[in-house]
């Protein structure tokens, strides 16, 4: 006789029915759990996600990198900003042993520098006067015009003339003491100003050649002098400099466009942004590549001064005779 079932009592089989569903109920449970933190947890990411996109974006459309023909380009110095002095160091390369050294000045420091306290746009603008008083005279056929006061060397058609002698009658009418003196000023404070950022003593350094005015406009190149848009490296080009410096007499996108100062690092052009007053300046070794862009619109003055450690190669300022 089959056993009777005492009424309440549960089957394996109802039993194992029940236990079945409160089971999948518990899995429904969990998974929308699991899927509620997936979700939420992808939510935070994307918010994260886009804080960082939004943040960069800004950054690039800040004009610290811009992104051009040269590749992608650090600003260091925007035209529109005033500053009191900036510095950058960089390892200095091995091209100073291939050349004697100066205890006290060749440099073990090297970088790149910048300011706009030391010379006023004032003060430019009258240095500019004396470049296009010069350069008046002559005058490039190409788009790059050099005027040298030490020398005398002068852009004139395809070619350089010595200014004191080609123009000699003409050069007290062009030029003033006052005009020479400014020029003796302005290079003494650009001096004093980069022994103080290296660490070295002024009087360790001395001027030298080639030191000239430029003026630079986007007429088509007539001569390899014409062409002053190639990369280079001061020291291998001019063994005697240790130091540059410009002095930029013009401003970036108002007096031309184009014709920015570029510094060739390993994955990226950082640049400099000419303004009148402007002094950029840098060890003159291989570890400052550099060229200057091509100058679409505009005219763009500047002086290059340079110095050497070595008192063989030093020359004295200007003086009109």
């Amino acid at each position: 006789m089959a056993p009777q079932r005492r009424a309440g009592s549960r089957t394996p089989e109802s039993g194992g029915a029940g236990a079945g569903a409160r089971a999948e109920e518990r899995r429904r449970l969990s998974s929308g759990v699991k899927g509620s933190v997936q979700k939420d947890s992808r939510r935070k990411w994307l918010k994260v996600a886009f804080l960082l996109s939004s943040a960069m974006l800004g950054y690039l459309l800040s004009g610290s990198y811009l992104l051009g023909e040269d590749g992608v380009t650090e600003v260091l110095a925007h035209q529109g900003e005033s500053l009191q002095y900036k510095f950058i160091e960089v390892p200095c390369s091995e091209d100073y042993d291939s050349h004697k050294r100066f205890e006290g000045c060749t440099p073990r420091k090297c970088g790149r520098g910048i300011t706009d306290a030391i010379i006023s746009r004032e003060e430019a603008e009258r240095i500019r006067r004396i470049a296009e008083k010069g350069l008046s005279l002559g005058g490039s056929d190409g788009g790059a015009s050099i005027l040298d006061l030490h020398s005398g060397a002068l852009s004139l058609g395809k070619h350089f003339v010595n200014m004191y002698r080609y123009f000699s009658d003409k050069v007290h009418d062009t030029f003033t003491e006052e005009d020479f003196h400014l020029y003796r000023d302005v290079r003494q404070r650009i001096q004093q100003k980069i022994a103080l950022t290296f660490g070295i003593s002024s009087s360790s350094m001395y001027l030298t050649k080639p030191t000239f005015f430029s003026r630079i406009n986007n007429s088509e190149a007539k001569t390899a002098h014409d062409e002053y848009w190639h990369p280079h490296i001061d020291k291998v080009t001019y063994g005697s400099f240790d130091y540059t410096s410009l002095l930029y007499l013009s401003d970036y996108t108002e007096d031309f466009g184009g014709g920015r100062f570029v510094f060739m690092d390993e994955g990226a052009n950082r640049t400099v942004e000419p303004r009148a007053g402007r002094v950029s300046f840098f060890t003159s070794g291989s570890e400052n590549l550099h060229h200057v862009e091509k100058v679409h619109w505009g005219t763009r003055y500047a002086i290059t001064i340079s110095f050497t450690c070595n008192p063989d190669h030093g020359i004295g300022d200007p003086v009109l005779t």
